[in-house]
């Protein structure tokens, strides 16, 4: 039915080729492209379904424009870095074909989530009549979807959402990140932010916790970061006076991130080494472990999801959706630990609800501004099952 140019060969690319394989109604033929091209042939290699492969630097959109126009594609789908959405828009826009992402655009020289960069194509992208989804992998991804849900189903008004993200597993090393450790780690190590009565409050960096009940897993302490998905939810959540995000660490992960952030190893910024300029974290990078290396001895589970606090026919509610995923069933359905699997299902399932027409509207828009109840049902058919609980 389509063609889809898939841009990124990491953990995360690696499951959504695998799954846009096993749908070949809606996903006819596969491009795989990435700056490395053998990590792009080591994946089609396993993968039961033709693909075919390609070398790509997405930082040049005239690169990316030229492999759109060789395969004649009709989306891409971009789970590269965050750094490179901007230059894969700008050929999606040259070449009049739909756009996919899983995370919002940062600059490199900036570790900060903000959408408006991407927001700003928003009439350029209605007056070429296409269309951009951002943000679908899991958070953000599924939790905006949950939030949509929970606003459509559950609740008149929704006056809270904590976003709650445990990863409750174990992969045998001293320290590891479960995706791009440069992405990972900028992320945990800028300041904390939420959304309270019309304003952002921002503080320290992990310096706010609680502890939460996560199903499945039990009692975990969660610290609040800024997620993206808090920016557009509180557009389009009606009656939302809070919103915040967490997400569990241990204190071994945070004891590790502590002394590299001491010794000064989480720098964005170059340093001078040896007559040329190096920028720590990407030094830091080259010598964790691949995050797609991860699953093989990867046990235990995460628990991710969305709390929810509001009003229904009058009355005081609270209520969690979430889905619970198992490292070792992720590893042996398609390769890759539970982390990977939770952002590339939700990727290929928004690519689907974009090229069957369900969600389709031109320009750029967030998961929670369409109608949630198809992406909700393809999550218990793709491997996500979702559960709900009255708190």
């Amino acid at each position: 039915m389509a063609k889809v140019l898939i841009i990124g060969a990491g953990g995360v690319g690696s499951v959504v080729v695998r799954k846009c394989a096993r749908v070949p109604e809606v996903f006819e033929q596969i491009i795989l492209a990435s700056r490395r091209l053998a990590s792009c042939e080591a994946i089609a290699e396993t993968v039961d379904h033709p693909i075919k492969t390609a070398q790509v630097d997405a930082d040049d959109a005239q690169q990316v424009i030229a492999l759109i126009k060789k395969h004649k594609a009709d989306m891409v789908i971009n789970v590269a870095l965050p750094y490179q959405d901007l230059s894969i828009m700008e050929a999606a826009l040259a070449t009049g074909v739909d756009y996919l992402d899983t995370a919002n655009y940062e600059p490199p020289e900036l570790a900060r989530f903000e959408y408006r960069w991407q927001w700003a194509y928003h009439e350029r992208f209605a007056r070429r009549d296409i269309m951009a989804l951002l943000g679908s992998g899991f958070d953000p991804g599924v939790t905006n979807v949950f939030c949509a849900y929970a606003q459509k189903h559950y609740f008149d008004e929704i006056h809270s959402i904590d976003i709650v993200d445990c990863n409750d597993g174990d992969h045998g090393h001293p320290f590891a990140t479960n995706f791009n450790p440069e992405i990972n780690i900028r992320e945990i190590t800028q300041p904390g932010k939420y959304w309270q009565e019309g304003r952002w409050i921002e503080i320290d960096p992990l310096s706010l916790s609680q502890t939460f009940e996560f199903p499945e897993v039990g009692p975990r302490r969660a610290y609040l970061l800024y997620h993206e998905e808090e920016e557009s939810l509180v557009r389009h959540i009606h009656g939302l006076r809070q919103i915040r995000f967490w997400m569990t660490f241990s204190e071994d992960y945070l004891t590790h991130l502590r002394v590299l952030q001491n010794v000064g190893m989480t720098r964005i910024t170059p340093v001078r080494f040896e007559g040329r300029d190096i920028v720590p974290l990407k030094f830091l990078k080259a010598l964790l472990p691949d995050p797609g290396s991860l699953g093989k001895n990867y046990r235990g589970k995460t628990c991710i999801g969305c709390i929810f606090k509001g009003l229904y026919r009058d009355k005081p509610r609270k209520l969690m959706l979430y889905n619970v995923s198992d490292h070792r069933r992720c590893f042996e359905e398609v390769g890759a630990q539970a982390v990977s699997y939770t952002t590339g299902v939700p990727t290929m399932i928004g690519a689907k609800m974009m090229l069957t027409g369900v969600w389709k509207r031109a320009g750029v828009f967030n998961m929670e501004q369409f109608d949630p109840d198809p992406f909700m049902a393809d999550l218990n058919r793709y491997g996500l099952p979702w559960q709900q609980l009255e708190l």
